[in-house]
């Protein structure tokens, strides 16, 4: 089946409104992106980049589904960090760089009066990884949610099994059996609960991040307590879900307004 999200990753689309730095590298970036005025206000979303953390796939990649999130009246900040192959990236950088980013984040969008206390933290794939990880520690007082959309998790398996081509081990420094405390406190999966209302959606033709992960995670943050929903989208694979004209779209669009609490205009 041909991905119908083909060439998404290189759409051109509108840059930001402005950039905030949250710190010293010129990777630790925010780029925001205003809502036009004549869009219905819906809420505030960081959005956390995929690329399994290297440094080949940066935040550029993310703006055509932000386009459409501004489109439809969220205020959004993407977010850049350090990532595999640039000084600082890997461990334990690009995960401080996700709870610091984040945090800035939300602090900017208070800044900006846009009702942020509570964002909602969607990611992609890694992106999604990341979001996971660092609303957890960040917790409710912060969070509003987070939208997973494909997300690395389950970080042991995934890289004995190869997903990603050793990007597991590339991010922590080594395989499972070589830092194995590294494996349990970079896995959302092994943090449990992560703490803020969660929707994971997934594609169940993904062949980069496979399904099974997503399921597995939902089972386990449900049995924690967590409060998840997992929506599967049949004949969808990996970019769909970040391709606004994908058939994916409207799915993604109902589950960050399931957890920002409006419905949709």
């Amino acid at each position: 089946m041909i991905d119908e999200s083909e060439g998404v990753l290189d759409r051109p689309a509108p840059g930001p409104d402005f950039t905030r730095a949250y710190g010293t590298d010129p990777n630790q970036l925010i780029d925001v992106h205003l809502p036009p005025e004549s869009a219905t206000p819906r809420g505030f979303v960081v959005f956390v980049h995929g690329g399994f953390w290297r440094a080949r796939y940066d935040r550029v990649h993310a703006r055509p589904a932000i386009e459409a999130l501004i489109a439809d009246g969220y205020l959004v900040a993407n977010l850049e960090y350090r990532r595999v192959g640039q000084p600082g990236g890997g461990w334990p950088g690009t995960l401080e760089d996700a709870v610091a980013g984040i945090a800035a984040a939300v602090d900017l969008g208070a800044e900006l009066g846009f009702d942020a206390a509570q964002p909602v933290v969607a990611g992609h794939s890694a992106g999604g990884h990341l979001a996971l990880w660092a609303s957890h520690r960040l917790g409710p007082d912060q969070i509003g949610g987070v939208l997973a959309l494909a997300p690395v998790v389950g970080l042991d398996a995934m890289q004995r099994a190869g997903v990603g081509n050793g990007a597991m081990a590339d991010l922590l420094g080594g395989g499972p059996d070589e830092v194995p405390e590294r494996y349990r406190e970079a896995d959302p999966a092994a943090n449990l609960p992560i703490g803020v209302p969660v929707v994971v959606v997934h594609g169940s033709l993904d062949t980069v991040v496979p399904t099974e992960y997503g399921r597995s995670f939902v089972q386990a943050a449900v049995a924690s307590g967590d409060d998840v929903t997992l929506v599967e989208l049949p004949d969808i694979q990996h970019f769909g879900l970040i391709d606004p004209l994908s058939s994916a779209w409207s799915d993604v669009s109902e589950g960050l307004a399931s957890l920002t609490g409006r419905g949709r205009g």
